[in-house]
């Protein structure tokens, strides 16, 4: 899936224009990111976790001329699935609904509205 199929499935699912699932996406993509950089963890219960593994310095070598290179530390970041978002991808019948917590919010709140962006 990509970013434009993504928002594409927010604004069908979410009743929005493409131009505020666009903005809504985006705005989740600068939190996640905005608190990767504080070094802090995302945890979405059900989902997985967002975390940034601290690799150190290293040697290397250059594949082309085989000559010893000097690889300087840098934060890495990495998602780590949660057990049910493990589960629901192992169910053959996964394919044809979505998570829990989502189907059962949208269900619970027929009236919502949009968010204003």
């Amino acid at each position: 899936m990509t970013k434009a199929e993504l928002v594409e499935d927010v604004a069908e699912a979410a009743e929005l224009t493409k131009k505020d699932a666009e903005r809504l996406v985006e705005i989740v993509f600068e939190s996640i990111i905005e608190t990767l950089n504080q070094g802090e963890k995302i945890e979405l219960r059900g989902f997985g976790s967002f975390r940034v593994r601290e690799r150190g310095a290293r040697r290397g070598r250059n594949p082309k001329t085989g000559d010893p290179v000097s690889i300087p530390a840098k934060r890495v970041p990495y998602f780590k699935p949660g057990k049910e978002l493990k589960e629901l991808i192992n169910d053959p019948d996964a394919s044809t609904r979505r998570a829990p917590e989502a189907s059962a919010t949208h269900a619970a709140d027929e009236t919502r509205q949009p968010p204003i962006l």
